[in-house]
């Protein structure tokens, strides 16, 4: 195996990366409703796209509907969320 010589001088490059992926964003989205009270993700989808976070899936009551997009809102680097939810709760 060639290894190529190194072509910065003394100290390595660093990567700086302003925003998270859309996976990790997802995940940390994802942990925060898994975490939340008064709220059971176990059906809720989440995707991100440019800190855009969209929920996608069912609840039990309505008030989880909202509770679950306070939530996302408060992760940071989220920059908006669509909310698709809906609730299995009859009126």
């Amino acid at each position: 195996m060639v290894f190529k010589p190194q072509t910065f001088h003394e100290k390595a490059p660093t990567v700086v990366t302003e925003f998270p992926t859309e996976a990790a964003l997802e995940a940390q989205v994802a942990a925060a409703l898994a975490e939340a009270g008064g709220l059971d993700a176990a059906d809720i989808s989440v995707t991100t796209k440019a800190g855009t976070v969209t929920l996608i899936g069912r609840v039990l009551l309505d008030t989880q509907i909202e509770r679950a997009e306070e939530v996302a809102r408060s992760v940071p680097n989220v920059t908006d969320v669509v909310n698709k939810l809906v609730s299995e709760q009859t009126h």
